[in-house]
C-alpha cells in the first residue's frame, strides 16, 4: 500500500512515519510551510525522511498567511502563549481551517502518486482545542477524498484514540528519534520548554516512562 504521511517533524508525525514504515508500506512525506513562526519543524521532518530514505517534498504555501493572521502561530505581532494545552489560551494557536488545506494539498500529491491513503496524526489530546483533530472531521474528509477523484482516496489517523504518551510509548518501542523532533511553538534553536506543545511533549514522556532527550531552554 501506498500512503502520503503529513510529516510535521514533531513526536506524532514521526511515530506516524516509523509505524506506517513498519506495515512495510510505502511511504511519501510532505511538510507545509504556511508561514508558521516554527518552521524549524520542516528540518526536522526532513532529517526524518532522510533517516528512513523516505521521499520528502514541503508545499510552500507562505502565501495564505494573511488567512492566516488570527492565530498566534502565524501572526507576528501576537505572542504564542505559554501553559496546558487545554487552558482557554491555547485556541489562541488554532490556526484557521488548517488541516482541511494540509490534508488537501497531501491528497492531490497522493491522486498523483495513485496511493491509496492519506495520513495524519491527531490524536486525542488535541481534540478539545481543534476541532480539525476531531473522529468526526476525520471521518467527514475521508468520505469528501473517496469523491474527489476517480481514483478512491482514504484518509487516515490511527492515532486519533489515542494519547500523546501512548503515542511516546509506540515510538519508543519502533526506534524513533526523538532527540531529531521538533515541537515548540515558538521557534528558535532549542524548546522553550513552557509553550503548550513543549508542555504536552514533556508530559508524554513522563507519562510514558521515557527518557525524554530533548534540549530545553
Amino acid at each position: 500500500m501506498k500512503t502520503v504521511i503529513l510529516c510535521s517533524g514533531g513526536m506524532d508525525s514521526a511515530v506516524l512515519l516509523w509505524d506506517l514504515l513498519s506495515q512495510g508500506r510505502e511511504v511519501l512525506a510532505v511538510g507545509v510551510n504556511y508561514g508558521q513562526k516554527h518552521s524549524r519543524e520542516l528540518r526536522a521532518a526532513k532529517e526524518l525522511c532522510d533517516r528512513r530514505g523516505v521521499r520528502y517534498q514541503v508545499a510552500d504555501l507562505q502565501s495564505l498567511s494573511p488567512f492566516f493572521s488570527g492565530s498566534a502561530l502565524t501572526a507576528q505581532d501576537q505572542e504564542v502563549p505559554a501553559g496546558h494545552y487545554t487552558d482557554e489560551s491555547m485556541k489562541q494557536t488554532v490556526v484557521p481551517n488548517r488541516n482541511m488545506i494540509l490534508v488537501s494539498v497531501a491528497a492531490a500529491w497522493a491522486l498523483s502518486e495513485k496511493a491509496e491513503t492519506v495520513a495524519y496524526a491527531a490524536h486525542s489530546g488535541d481534540h478539545t482545542i481543534y476541532p480539525d483533530c476531531r473522529p468526526e472531521f476525520v471521518e467527514a474528509l475521508s468520505r469528501t477524498l473517496q469523491l474527489a477523484d476517480w481514483n478512491s482516496l482514504r484518509l487516515e489517523a490511527p492515532f486519533v484514540q489515542l494519547t500523546k504518551a501512548e503515542i511516546c510509548k509506540r515510538g519508543s518501542k519502533l526506534g524513533v528519534p526523538f532527540e531529531v523532533t521538533w515541537s515548540c511553538y515558538r521557534g528558535g534553536e532549542k524548546h522553550c520548554g513552557v509553550c503548550g506543545t513543549c508542555v504536552e511533549r514533556r508530559e508524554a514522556f513522563e507519562l510514558a516512562g521515557v527518557g525524554d532527550p530533548t534540549e530545553y531552554e
